[in-house]
């Protein structure tokens, strides 16, 4: 479920590399308690890891359990219908195993991956290069024998509240109830 605001573009992806672009124009409304429509049609042993409403002038950050992920141009994905088997997003080979992730990003956000073990990193999503959508990738992080990695999340660029000087201090006081005076 992603909150959009009615006229986006979507995309889902499957654990075993596969993606589908479409207009959220095709998904009818419908109340709660109706099962939905169907986004993507799956391969046998393949399962949805993700789906992102795409911002403008977003690219898609697909990240892989081996470390390995890529950064494509929304446009290399051709819109389709929903519910379409779609296309090779990522080649899940043994290198790359399955893929675990996929975000919109921009330039300005950041990436935090965390293995199994434990390893956590951060990096900058301009240090990754954007290259075409049906390749295997890049190392996003180098791991040790037999660990893997389990989650990845997008830290957006910090936006500063207008009329704030980044001074503030938290003066105790809830957030909707105005601070004492002394």
């Amino acid at each position: 479920m992603r909150l959009t605001n009615g006229s986006q573009e979507l995309i889902i992806a499957t654990r075993g590399g596969m993606a589908v672009k479409f207009n959220e124009d095709d998904v009818r409304s419908m109340g709660r308690f109706v099962g939905g429509v169907r986004g993507i049609t799956l391969g046998d042993d393949d399962e949805v890891i993700g789906m992102q409403a795409l911002r403008p002038g977003s690219t898609i950050l697909t990240v892989c359990e081996h470390g390995y992920g890529k950064r494509t141009g929304v446009e290399e994905y051709r819109l389709t219908k929903r519910g379409g088997k779609g296309v090779i997003n990522i080649r899940t080979t043994e290198r790359n195993g399955k893929v675990i992730a996929v975000l919109d990003v921009i330039e300005s956000d950041e990436l935090i991956m965390i293995s199994q073990n434990g390893v956590t990193i951060r990096s900058s999503i301009s240090d990754i290069r954007t290259i075409a959508r049906a390749t295997q990738g890049v190392r996003l992080i180098q791991l040790n024998e037999g660990d893997r990695l389990i989650s990845v999340a997008r830290i957006e660029e910090d936006k500063e509240v207008e009329g704030s000087n980044g001074d503030a201090e938290d003066d105790g006081a809830p957030a909707d109830e105005p601070a004492d005076e002394e």
